[in-house]
């Protein structure tokens, strides 16, 4: 018992200290270096490596309405993260962003989906995949009887007025279906309506701390193919989710993205639990030094900038203990339920 107080005080002990630190970022200037991308050809299939990731960060520059100017920002921050933190190569690495100067990284529909295929192609056991997406999200009614609140959750290509979005059940086909035993697949969306966005079938409540089931009433399969599929979104499915100044002076990033990967740097491999109760603490740490600092006219102008209201979510294809079972990008790191 007194272990066990102790432990859990010197977890709250660490999330005071990380909220500090990011806090204490906000009035800095920080720039973000190049990608300096690899040329296409390193992407060839023949280079094989048991980690790979595709991450996507989308500004819509060619729509004035929707721009974004975090998005950039925050595939780099996971770029560094995933070679730094948990040795990822970069040539296994794909990276799609308008600033790509080879077309088939321009972060369209077709290249999403294609780059999606590489991800999960002849997987097999020990297999550590990451998709990440840092751009907008929707909902669509659901025709299928396969959503719970009668929605179907998307994300925004580049192309999506011409092409339309890519939805759940696409992603699901596309990246959890074919997940074999042995293999873990991390998504982490940071977007609006994102919670469910692999249509997995466990979502964590973290009020209650307990899974609860997001099965379809279809009764459609949605599971993988023996693997396991974990998603970390940016907020449940009626909320938007911030592109937001509140971190770095005179630059955006995404909140989820940002706090995610502060976390990660200095923590690496906590509990999903307790990264749940680090980016949930985070968050209000955050909202509560703004609302002190930003007073009248200030308030309204950038409250909607500034103030965090979104909440984490996380799902799975299958339960597990999320404080026992420890968040890596590396399987070797990964501590099992």
């Amino acid at each position: 018992m007194e272990m066990g107080r102790r432990k859990h005080q010197g977890l709250r002990s660490r999330i005071r200290g990380l909220s500090s630190e990011i806090r204490s970022k906000m009035h800095q200037t920080t720039a973000t270096p190049s990608l300096s991308l690899q040329p296409s050809t390193f992407y060839s299939t023949a280079t094989r490596s048991s980690k790979r990731a595709v991450l996507c960060g989308i500004t819509y520059n060619n729509l004035k309405e929707l721009r974004l100017k975090g998005s950039i920002n925050d595939v780099k921050n996971m770029r560094e993260l995933l070679i730094a933190t948990f040795g990822y190569r970069s040539e296994c690495i794909r990276v799609l962003t308008e600033e790509e100067l080879d077309v088939q990284f321009i972060p369209t529909r077709k290249n999403i989906e294609d780059s999606l295929r590489w991800l999960v192609k002849d997987c097999r056991p020990g297999d550590s995949l990451v998709f990440y997406f840092s751009g907008h999200g929707s909902r669509l009614r659901d025709y299928n009887n396969d959503e719970l609140d009668g929605f179907d959750e998307t994300i925004c290509p580049l192309d999506f007025k011409e092409v339309g979005m890519i939805v759940d059940n696409d992603l699901n086909s596309l990246i959890v279906r074919p997940l074999t035993r042995g293999v873990t697949l991390h998504a982490i969306v940071d977007a609006c309506h994102s919670g469910t966005i692999l249509d997995l079938t466990k979502v964590y409540n973290s009020l209650v701390r307990k899974w609860e089931d997001n099965s379809p009433p279809s009764g459609v399969y949605k599971g993988t193919n023996g693997g396991l599929a974990i998603c970390i979104s940016a907020c449940v499915d009626n909320q938007d989710a911030a592109d937001t100044y509140a971190f770095t002076a005179g630059a955006k990033n995404g909140a989820l993205t940002y706090v995610l990967v502060e976390i990660l740097k200095k923590l690496p491999g906590p509990t999903y639990g307790n990264l749940l109760d680090l980016m949930h603490e985070t968050f209000d740490d955050v909202n509560q030094s703004r609302s002190r600092s930003i007073t009248g006219i200030l308030r309204r102008l950038f409250d909607n900038n500034l103030h965090l209201s979104q909440t984490p979510v996380l799902s799975s294809s299958a339960e597990f203990d999320v404080y026992r079972k420890h968040l890596s990008f590396s399987l070797m790191y990964t501590i099992m339920k």
